[in-house]
């Protein structure tokens, strides 16, 4: 019939719904949650990245009127994981809930504030450069550049042009 562990699982969740799946709401919800921890949910549309390389996971067509983004900085993209992979995968965005410029948002800093199918995107390629907003630069190499020397050489001694003989007397 029912296992102990089913037992457990039904009870937790109906004495504690914001751990149960059931918890999550639509992405077109989050407006009305401003200021509360929540998960959102949704099929990412777009991976857009903006100036100075923050990556912004929309799930509508058309970014500028979707109400709701996941926000990851460029600081946060080596602990999130590679983004650019979630195009067309449901997701689950956990994290507080946001209002920005007439947008919510939710702020996602680590790997774990994603479910889903997002649960198991690869980490960031050892050669993305976050700097150089998302630029790859592995395998350039250039010579260092000529520096200018603020130490003086040392100059070997000078001998004295008259050498005494030598005396054999």
């Amino acid at each position: 019939m029912f296992s102990p562990e089913k037992i457990f699982l039904l009870f937790c969740a109906l004495l504690f719904p914001a751990i149960s799946p059931a918890a999550c709401i639509s992405f077109t919800e989050a407006g009305q949650h401003i200021g509360e921890t929540k998960c959102v949910r949704g099929t990412v549309a777009q991976v857009e990245k903006g100036k100075e390389g923050v990556h912004y996971l929309t799930f509508c067509e058309s970014s500028g009127a979707c109400p709701f983004a996941a926000v990851i900085f460029p600081a946060d993209l080596r602990h999130v994981g590679d983004v650019r992979q979630l195009k067309g995968k449901s997701v689950e965005v956990h994290g507080d809930v946001q209002g920005y410029n007439g947008r919510t948002e939710i702020v996602v800093s680590e790997a774990r504030q994603l479910k889903g199918e997002a649960a198991s995107i690869p980490p960031l390629p050892k050669h993305y450069d976050v700097e150089q907003r998302g630029r790859y630069s592995a395998g350039t190499f250039s010579h260092p550049k000529p520096g200018r020397s603020t130490s003086k050489k040392r100059q070997l001694p000078t001998l004295p042009m008259d050498l005494p003989e030598d005396s054999s007397e």
